[in-house]
């Protein structure tokens, strides 16, 4: 059993989602640039064609904030979104969606047996391979998903690399993030693992690093503004043309 260091399981972070679901949207829509920036990541995959003709994946979508930021980026893609926590789904599917969106309830492990299945030109995972039990496996088997030449960005935070970042992320999660989340929900569970998987985290050289070592080529990365400078970043990959 994989444990972080907040003492949840990784089979539990979906159970403390669910828990959290129904004031995530007003906690995060309280944090200064969060879609603005989701949005960012989205337009850095530089998806071509307002996303006419592309099938996009939108991996741990959670109540669909990224979502929406790829349909922003790419507003005539078709989009499949899929999340472990059945009421973080709940509250995405509540929102007003075109057509072209299709949500379904999974974990990443198991995209076969719910019916994703490739070849996709893009892959958007916002704060998803931090949670998973075997990020290496994972993104091996995200990247089996995409096209030859397809992009794959991962929207994370990443503070091992920097004492300041680490400083900014102590100080933003205990004095708003965790109190803002007991006072909301009841249960500061979900915002202590925020606090601490962060934390445990790769940096963002080493997950560029293990970015390359799932197979991935022209691995970079790219910061945000305001507060989450050098906090969240933008990992961007391609699928390489040839199997690696």
């Amino acid at each position: 059993m994989t444990v972080d260091r907040t003492g949840l399981a990784r089979h539990e972070v979906p159970g403390a989602f669910d828990t959290g679901a129904a004031a995530y949207d007003r906690l995060v829509g309280a944090n200064p640039g969060y879609h603005e920036h989701l949005r960012l990541s989205a337009r850095r995959m530089r998806l071509p064609g307002g996303g006419r003709g592309l099938r996009l994946l939108d991996a741990g979508c959670g109540t669909g904030a990224s979502t929406a930021a790829l349909l922003a980026a790419a507003p005539h893609a078709e989009i499949v979104a899929f999340d472990a926590s059945a009421e973080m789904l709940a509250q995405a599917r509540r929102k007003s969606w075109p057509p072209t969106v299709h949500f379904v309830h999974s974990p990443v492990e198991e995209l076969a047996a719910s019916g994703i299945s490739g070849p996709f030109d893009g892959i958007f995972a916002a704060y998803l391979i931090r949670n998973l039990a075997d990020p290496d496996g994972q993104l091996r088997a995200l990247r089996a998903l995409l096209k030859p030449g397809g992009t794959f960005a991962a929207h994370e935070y990443s503070v091992r690399d920097s004492l300041a970042a680490r400083l900014v992320w102590h100080a933003v999660c205990w004095s708003i993030i965790i109190p803002a989340g007991r006072v909301a929900t009841g249960d500061a569970t979900l915002y202590r693992h925020l606090w601490r998987s962060v934390l445990a985290f790769d940096g963002v050289a080493q997950f560029r690093q293990r970015l390359a070592g799932a197979g991935f080529t022209a691995v970079h990365s790219e910061t945000m503004t305001g507060w989450q400078r050098g906090v969240v970043h933008t990992f961007l990959a391609t699928n390489p043309e040839e199997p690696a």
